[in-house]
């Protein structure tokens, strides 16, 4: 995937950056040419000669040559980049990336660069939950430079935390799922159901979770940006669908879910994703008038099942399609999913628990567990949900492939 390709690594100062040299052997071996970029910080943790030795091309620095006085163009690197990749970025560079500061080489490529840009953050753990550098990260997503997300583990400071750069063999498959984007996913089309569904008990009340949606869109706009059309069936969320490749179709109750989906399920998507906290249950019936608090006594409220939406689609699954629910659990995870994944008739399925701090409902980080039908097991660390999202897609994109 990655051969031919361009890179440019902009390398600035952090403990992060010993990574670096591994990287740009694992970037080469998948057939990349690139081109290393350092801040004059980032020579104080590498050289620039094993850079320059491990990618077979002359590091840059310094604007200019001061030996001979040639040129260093930010204008042509960023031209002849396929991606501008920064790993590790620092808190500082961070900081003028978002307001446009130039002081060095790699600012400048930075702010000329005409491809895809994406960055590897690196830094202690209190720099990188500061509110300063959160709104510059913010920031840089929002122009679209894909951020990878740092671990939880170890800092060089000798606190745990999150800020830890992603290793090199992570970042390299954040890459390929980047080049991905430029048109594997052209053409398909994809079914995502989102959101929880709200069950109404009488005009004012209504039985509902605490899902917010914020995985599911993030999942729709990870799909749209790789260029799929995805069908969005949304319950009742305040999220906004922001690609144009994005065709949201808003329901309420679970029933309304099930008709709509199983509905487009007919005009057979490549993929569909249930990702939606479906009522298990809805009131037997629905009282026309608000119920009034009782004197004294308790109130029973008759529940009757919904239709199992992902059931549903396992039985009338057609050939050459995947599908992929979604197992929130609160005990035996694992073993819970997996007999899910079996019953439903799925090809995967992506398990997170609530005992996993960060994780489930309302949050705007999660961390999954990746269960496929052939038995493989994959288990991410604590990220956000769109980079959660990217591994999502591209794990599916690997099983399409396998059908295909």
């Amino acid at each position: 995937m990655l051969k031919g390709k361009h890179i440019v690594l902009g390398v600035t100062g952090s403990i992060a950056a010993y990574k670096a040299a591994t990287l740009v052997r694992l970037l080469v071996k998948e057939g990349a040419e690139v081109k290393v970029m350092m801040t004059e910080m980032a020579k104080h943790f590498i050289t620039p000669l094993t850079m320059a030795t491990l990618s077979k091309n002359p590091v840059l620095v310094e604007f200019y040559n001061p030996e001979n006085g040639d040129w260093n163009s930010h204008v042509s690197l960023g031209i002849w980049a396929d991606l501008f990749l920064i790993a590790p970025a620092s808190a500082n560079t961070l900081a003028k990336m978002a307001t446009g500061v130039a002081d060095n080489l790699l600012l400048t490529t930075y702010l000329s660069a005409k491809c895809p840009v994406a960055i590897a953050p690196a830094m202690d753990l209190d720099m990188y939950a500061h509110v300063a550098t959160q709104t510059n990260l913010n920031t840089l997503r929002e122009r679209g430079v894909a951020i990878i997300e740092p671990e939880s583990g170890e800092l060089a400071s000798g606190l745990i935390g999150k800020g830890r750069m992603e290793e090199p063999e992570g970042i390299v498959r954040a890459v390929k799922a980047l080049f991905a984007r430029e048109g594997a996913w052209k053409g398909r089309r994809v079914l995502l159901t989102v959101g929880p569904t709200r069950e109404e008990i009488d005009p004012v009340r209504y039985i509902t979770n605490h899902s917010t949606g914020k995985m599911g869109y993030a999942l729709a706009e990870a799909f749209a940006d790789q260029g799929a059309q995805v069908e969005l069936v949304s319950g009742p969320v305040s999220i906004k669908a922001q690609s144009p490749n994005i065709t949201v179709h808003n329901v309420v109750s679970a029933a309304q879910m099930a008709e709509k989906t199983l509905a487009l399920y007919e005009t057979c998507p490549d993929v569909t994703v249930l990702c939606a906290a479906v009522a298990d249950y809805t009131p037997a019936e629905r009282q026309d008038q608000k119920i009034k608090r009782e004197k004294k006594g308790a109130y029973a409220l008759e529940l009757v099942p919904t239709v199992d939406i992902a059931a549903a689609i396992g039985q009338i699954k057609k050939p050459n399609t995947l599908t992929v629910g979604f197992a929130l659990e609160t005990n035996d995870a694992v073993a819970h999913a997996q007999d899910k994944l079996q019953r439903k008739n799925l090809d995967m399925i992506v398990m997170n628990s609530l005992e996993d701090p960060g994780a489930g409902f309302a949050t705007d980080t999660n961390r999954v567990t990746l269960i496929s039908r052939d038995g493989e097991t994959r288990t991410g660390s604590l990220k956000s949900k769109q980079q959660v999202a990217l591994d999502i897609v591209q794990r599916i994109d690997e099983l399409l492939c396998c059908k295909d």
